[in-house]
């Protein structure tokens, strides 16, 4: 394979490894620090050891993922030089208020949450822990507008050779990146909020510290219900947004070959991308398909053979990928809801089919979080920056494939340990439940 190959496999690789714990740090933050508060609110002691629990499992998960992250802002310079020189006057602005602004709060105020325990009143605690989850969500923001502008260049002139910023407000309120970070984080809230019901599944199943776990439940099933729908509304726009500014990625996403108004969505679809068509389309929706991307029943959407075959991302993956994450979308709404109702109605002990599927469904949101990232990714290509910079145009020209597949290689094994120490830790301190001595770590 040559450079550009083993280095998009390398960055796809580190990129999708990190993503498997920010859904879940995105997700933990926000519910731990609301155990936090009503603990503040009401004392009751209950809501402090839930806290300190469920804290816990987030601090491991927040340390490998901080590991994680790192490599990836090397290759930029490693592996992708070209693309670096090419747009670093506007790429890395967003990425150094990130590690300046949110990381430097995060990091701040996670030791102060850590080691503050009895060190400080009880509502500066509880205020440190909101400040995390906030960092947290502002260190998303920051990355996804640097990645929003990947997928929709606005605010920059080409100049000598290069792309200068020359509106950063353009920047800043792109569309694109706001609808991303939307998507991304509220996607993040239903990794967490299934990671809690599915831990709680698990003692409640086993007649464990049932009024700890059953209370845990019931407060993810709530959380999960509302990101649930959120990550489905918002989905929509997200989508319809990226059908205006990157039509070939939505004409991939539903194997439109050609040009057609009033497009049905197909409930069963294959499409055969050597010969340019569809083999099966059955049972056709009229104009959907038209309305979700433009909210015009009528509207024209443009086939993949509007494009040059050199423009055009690769279907299948884009096209499954799409499927499965709506159809998981829609899982998790009914799962959520179901949840939400045997927990209000206090029946989760007299029903564990739907324990055992919750327990066994954690991993469905993480999947469904790692397509998202292959639509978005895959479905620009072949850009690394949508329509002014090509994926072979920004890799580094004085590195050997030789040299990349030595790298990809060695993270192949470095995050293979992370992630086997990361489930070891998170399985061990789960499993174990809450600590009835009340010390905090």
């Amino acid at each position: 394979m040559d450079t550009v190959t083993l280095s998009r496999i390398q960055f796809a690789m580190t990129a999708g490894f990190h993503f498997i714990f920010v859904p879940l740090t995105l997700g933990l933050s926000l519910l731990v620090a609301w155990m936090e508060t009503l603990y503040v609110r009401t004392g009751d002691e209950l809501y402090l050891r839930m806290t300190k629990f469920w804290g816990k499992l987030f601090l491991i998960n927040f340390v490998v993922g901080v590991v994680t992250g790192i490599t990836l802002e090397f290759q930029f310079g490693m592996n992708w030089a070209e693309y670096s020189k090419y747009v670093g006057d506007i790429f890395g602005v967003p990425l150094a208020i990130e590690a300046t602004v949110a990381f430097f709060l995060e990091s701040v105020f996670i030791g102060l949450w850590i080691f503050g325990w009895d060190r400080v009143s009880k509502k500066v605690h509880c205020l440190s822990i909101w400040i995390v989850a906030l960092a947290g969500n502002l260190s998303a923001l920051w990355i996804l507008i640097a990645n929003g502008w990947m997928q929709h260049p606005v605010g920059y002139v080409l100049r000598n050779g290069r792309a200068e910023m020359v509106d950063f407000w353009a920047v800043l309120t792109n569309s694109y990146g706001w609808l991303k970070f939307g998507h991304t984080i509220v996607a993040g809230y239903v990794v967490g909020a299934f990671f809690v019901m599915a831990v709680s599944a698990y003692h409640i199943l086993r007649k464990q510290h049932l009024a700890f776990f059953k209370r845990s439940f019931r407060m993810a099933a709530t959380f999960a219900l509302a990101s649930a729908v959120l990550v489905v509304v918002i989905g929509d726009f997200h989508g319809a947004e990226a059908g205006r500014v990157q039509p070939a990625k939505l004409a991939a996403m539903e194997a439109l070959w050609d040009t057609r108004e009033g497009v049905p969505f197909y409930l069963i679809l294959i499409p055969d991308t050597k010969n340019e068509r569809n083999s099966v389309e059955a049972f056709g929706i009229p104009k959907i398909v038209s309305f979700l991307a433009y909210r015009d029943w009528d509207a024209e959407l443009k086939g993949l053979k509007e494009f040059p075959e050199k423009d055009r991302p690769p279907v299948m993956p884009v096209f499954v990928s799409f499927r499965v994450m709506v159809g998981l979308g829609f899982l998790f709404i009914g799962l959520a809801f179901v949840a939400w109702y045997l927990a209000r109605k206090d029946r989760l002990e007299s029903s564990p089919l739907f324990l055992r599927i919750m327990l066994y469904a954690v991993p469905l949101p993480y999947i469904a979080a790692q397509l998202g990232w292959i639509v978005a990714e895959m479905g620009r290509q072949p850009w690394i920056v949508y329509g002014v910079l090509r994926t072979s145009e920004g890799v580094s020209r004085s590195i050997e494939p030789s040299q990349v597949m030595a790298s990809l290689v060695g993270f192949g094994f470095f995050y293979s340990f992370l992630g086997i120490l990361d489930i070891y830790l998170l399985a061990r301190f789960a499993g174990k439940g809450p600590d009835d001595t009340g010390v905090a770590y």
